[in-house]
């Protein structure tokens, strides 16, 4: 699409802007690693060069890199965008298109394939491929054109995308009022005891690490957003299950924060501390075999698998289905391995 020439932003859109209070219990830490923990892609060079930049703000003073946070205190950090012009950029980068008609596509997403531009990732995204491929997709309320709802990077699966204002209209409206189908399949630590049941709990911001959703409740459900997750077991694998989810929401890292919270975290999830062994034995024959898990499945186990909605224009429910990745299935199949391998020690 070389005819694509993006607005010019006003000038507070050069800059990504981060602002936070410290956590009351928060021990003495550089600022420069505190950030490393609580800004996503925030690498060293990036805070040395917005310190350096005198960029960097704890209760409206400049800090340099070496300060050390308190609790309470009150940070403002300022990062360069890299020039506006990178950031909606066609890229000729195929997508595994399994529907497309006048109205929208349905797109099976890798993983690691980022779903639309951001902090640290400019390039390379869906939307890069999708603005590549179509002309005029109408934008969403977050001004990412044809974007109806999106999975995160490290998840693979399947996601809607309008080609019209009238589709965009239609399709978000059936993921607000929840009547959206979506179901993804998930290898999660631990043995699930019941066979199926419901996860309720609001979901918003970690309090201490900002990289990171929670569930709030009692006093504080008012945190967080209302988020229900459906969940099944389809084979419990010893030291790990698998199960499918169904959303009946759709709130950020919500089965990742829901099935965490029932004590349940999805494996390999770096993010929520599911690249540990958090289940199983000692020993180091089980260590070994785990990290060979985790080469074959270097990335949260979760896959977006079903997709359902009614079309904008013909009224028809459409469902779409694709199966579970080679990653996932060799990571299964190793799991049902190694739990043959110990019922018949």
């Amino acid at each position: 699409m070389d005819d694509y020439t993006p607005q010019l932003p006003d000038e507070d859109n050069l800059y990504e802007h981060h602002s936070f209070t410290v956590d009351k219990g928060q021990a003495p830490l550089r600022i420069d690693k505190y950030l490393m923990n609580f800004v996503e892609n925030a690498t060293r060079n990036k805070i040395q060069a917005a310190a350096k930049n005198g960029s960097i703000f704890v209760n409206d003073v400049i800090v340099k890199s070496s300060y050390k946070v308190k609790p309470f205190d009150n940070i403002r950090v300022l990062f360069s965008h890299p020039p506006f012009e990178n950031l909606l950029v066609g890229e000729d980068i195929p997508i595994d298109v399994i529907y497309e008609d006048d109205e929208l596509l349905v797109v099976n997403k890798p993983a690691g394939m980022v779903v639309h531009p951001g902090h640290g990732n400019y390039s390379g995204t869906l939307i890069n491929a999708l603005i590549h491929r179509f002309d005029n997709l109408p934008n969403n309320s977050s001004d990412r054109p044809g974007l109806v709802h999106r999975i995160d990077k490290d998840t693979s699966g399947l996601l809607v995308v309008a080609k019209t204002e009238k589709a965009m209209t239609h399709l978000s409206l059936q993921f607000a009022k929840k009547t959206s189908e979506r179901e993804y399949v998930a290898i999660v630590w631990g043995h699930i005891e019941e066979d199926e049941g419901t996860i309720e709990g609001n979901i918003g911001r970690h309090p201490k690490n900002r990289l990171q959703n929670t569930v709030f409740f009692g006093d504080e459900a008012d945190k967080g957003k209302p988020a229900v997750t459906h969940y099944k077991v389809l084979e419990r694998l010893g030291y790990v299950t698998l199960v499918s989810c169904k959303l009946e929401t759709g709130r950020t890292h919500q089965i990742r924060v829901h099935m965490k919270y029932i004590g349940h975290t999805l494996f390999n999830d770096e993010r929520y501390g599911g690249e540990r062994i958090l289940k199983g034995t000692t020993f180091t024959k089980y260590k070994q075999f785990v990290e060979n898990c985790f080469k074959v499945l270097p990335r949260q186990a979760l896959h977006a698998k079903t997709l359902g909605f009614v079309h904008p224009k013909t009224g028809e429910f459409m469902r779409f289905d694709t199966p579970v990745p080679d990653d996932m299935k060799q990571c299964i199949e190793k799991w049902k391995s190694y739990t043959k391998n110990q019922e018949l020690e």
